[in-house]
This record gives C-alpha cells, sequence and structure tokens, in this order.
C-alpha cells in the first residue's frame, strides 16, 4: 500500500467559477490542485462572444492567488444565433479552447442555450472547419422523458444525428453518468471524447436519500443507478484515452441549495483530488489516475502536458462543514463532515 501518490500536475477539463465575489472566493481551491481548467461560460448573461471570453479571462486572471500560475482557458456559449464569424474569431484569440452547448433549460443558467440544433448548422461547420471542439451537456430537455433516461435519449436524439451530420466535429461529452454514455464514447467513430466527475465516481442515486433529502449531493446530470456507477469507474479506470477528469465543481451560496427549489450542483474543487484518489484506490487503480488526471485531457485538446507535479499523502482528515463564499454566505463542499484518507501536500506550479 503506498503513502505517497506523486502525479503530473493535473488539469479539470470542466469546471464553473461564477464571477465577482463568488470567483474570488472559490478560484484558489482550484488554482491549488490544477493547472489549467476549462471554463465554462453560462454566467448572467452568459459569455458568447470572444470579446466577452477576453474580459471574463481578465477577471479570472486578476483574481488569481499570488504567484500562481494558473491558466484559465475559455469557451463560448453556443447560442441559436452564434455566428461562423465569432467561431472564427475565437480561433484565432489563442484563448477560447472550446463552444459549449446547452440544451435551453437542461441545468443552471442555461436559459439562453440552443432551442434548436439546426440552428447551429453554420456554427458547427466552422467549428469542424477550424478544429475547435464542442463541449456538450448531453441532456435532452423534453419533459415527458424521466430525468433519469434524459441522457440516454440525447444520445439517441442528439448525439447520433450530430456525428453523422458533422463527423469531423471534435466532440466533449461532458459529465457522463450512464453507462450509455460510457459505452457510446468508447465506440463511437471519429474523436469524441468525455469528462467523468468525481462524485459521480464514488456515488450513486442513493446519496441523495440518505438519512432525508440531502441538497448538497443534488447535480445535474443526476446521480444514477449503482449499474451507472460501476460503468463510469470501469471507463475512468480503463486507461483508455476517451475519458478524463472534468470536476463539473460548481459552487452554490448554502441557502440557495437548502431551498424549497434547490439549485443543481456540487461543490468539489476543495478537495477534486483527494476525492478521485479515493475512487480510483477503491477500484483497485491508483496506478491509471495519472493518465486519467493529467493526461488524456490534454491531449484531446491538443495542448502539452503540464510538467509540474501534485503530490498526495495518506493523511485521514475532514472534509469542513462549510466555507466563506460571497457576500457573507456560506459554501458547502461535497460530503461536507466526513473523511477522506488522502490529501494534497505538495506541489510543484510549473505548467
Amino acid at each position: 500500500m503506498t503513502d505517497t501518490l506523486t502525479l503530473t500536475r493535473p488539469d479539470d477539463w470542466h469546471l464553473h467559477l461564477r464571477d465577482g465575489d463568488a470567483l474570488r472566493a472559490v478560484l484558489p481551491d482550484t488554482a491549488r490542485q490544477f493547472a489549467r481548467a476549462i471554463i465554462m461560460p453560462n454566467l448572467r448573461p452568459p459569455v458568447t462572444t470572444t470579446d466577452l471570453a477576453a474580459a471574463y479571462r481578465q477577471r479570472i486572471l486578476d483574481a488569481r492567488p499570488p504567484g500562481s500560475g494558473f491558466e484559465p482557458l475559455m469557451t463560448l456559449y453556443l447560442t441559436d444565433n452564434t455566428a461562423a464569424d465569432e467561431i472564427r474569431r475565437a480561433q484565432d484569440s489563442g484563448f477560447v479552447h472550446a463552444v459549449k452547448l446547452y440544451p435551453a433549460g437542461a441545468t443552471t443558467n442555461s436559459d439562453a442555450g440552443v432551442t434548436d440544433l439546426a440552428r447551429c448548422h453554420g456554427a458547427l461547420e466552422a467549428m469542424q472547419d477550424v478544429g475547435m471542439p464542442l463541449c456538450v451537456h448531453g441532456e435532452e430537455t423534453d419533459p415527458s422523458i424521466d430525468v433519469f433516461d434524459r441522457e440516454k435519449a440525447f444520445i439517441d436524439r442528439v448525439m447520433i444525428p450530430l456525428r453523422r451530420d458533422f463527423p469531423a466535429l471534435r466532440v466533449i461529452f461532458e459529465h457522463i453518468t450512464t453507462r450509455d454514455a460510457a459505452h457510446y464514447v468508447r465506440d463511437a467513430e471519429g474523436d469524441v471524447g468525455a469528462t467523468i466527475t468525481a462524485h459521480h465516481l464514488l456515488y450513486n442515486r442513493n446519496a441523495l436519500f440518505t438519512g432525508g433529502i440531502r441538497p448538497h449531493w443534488y447535480c445535474l446530470p443526476v446521480l444514477k443507478r449503482e449499474i451507472h456507477r460501476e460503468a463510469l469507474i470501469a471507463a475512468a479506470t480503463s486507461g483508455n484515452p476517451r475519458y478524463f477528469l472534468g470536476t463539473d465543481s460548481a459552487p452554490h451560496a448554502r441557502h440557495t441549495k437548502e431551498a424549497d427549489c434547490g439549485c443543481a450542483g456540487c461543490y468539489t474543487a476543495l478537495h477534486a483530488m483527494e476525492l478521485y484518489a479515493t475512487a480510483f484506490e477503491r477500484a483497485d487503480a491508483l496506478d491509471k489516475l495519472e493518465g486519467f488526471a493529467s493526461f488524456f485531457g490534454a491531449d484531446f485538446y491538443r495542448l502539452p502536458r503540464n510538467t509540474g507535479t501534485l503530490t498526495l499523502r495518506r493523511e485521514t482528515h475532514a472534509i469542513p462543514g462549510s466555507l466563506p463564499y460571497a457576500e457573507g454566505q456560506q459554501l458547502v463542499p461535497l460530503a461536507a463532515g466526513e473523511s477522506l484518507a488522502w490529501r494534497q501536500v505538495a506541489d510543484t506550479t510549473s505548467s
């Protein structure tokens, strides 16, 4: 049994940082563990243009802790009206690395998302031409479909037709949660990848209801049955480079989670690598963690691998019950009050 684990500095290929005071509160957690992160664009208003992405990127850089070399990798929010010329501007910028597809109404701040993918064909053609990846929130929003079946329905109704119409488009199926999605990504032709969160590796849907309703385990896509969690573990620990780390860490103030209509999202940036190490160790696959966390995402995005390191030590410690957040509010991390067996102890910050 190893007591220390040193990895090439990992990256987070799916992250929510919010803005303003919230950004300043949560960014240090990510910057402590990750060299880079793909930044989600679902602000209010959303980041729909290269100019807006440039301004948001600067706010992130300004909020970095002193001495941090953390690099935000920006994305644009795809809408029914995104122009092909905007895609080309984004590609030429050098700092926009993907475009995000939110089906309208699928998740937090997705109201401005795509209502009909046919309206985006010009933008998608431009993305295919210039090699810009499309990050996909893969849930069908038809209200007649059960919430636990929306990812599978999305594959049939959206993903397969999308890949047929744009076979050279580079697609990341984000935060996959089902055996169906894991197998689709494994078997799909073309340049297809997937991110997997720590919470979907560690928990099934029972976690939402253990001892009562537990809002801090509520996220979208929602946690699924155990057969799906097992399929995700098999995918993440397989060594297949199509699967890589994306926390989908999504901060919400405590009172907006513990509410009549609570927000979807789990805050994991505080202890992300400790959570992933726990999941991989339970699967007897710690030797596969570095590829998943540090190599495969960079390779998919055609970026250099990092040169710094991150070290975890076997050390039992309690997850805080809450953290300071924006405007004097509190932020509750996933599994608050529980204990983890791994803890970050050292890293070198070069990227």
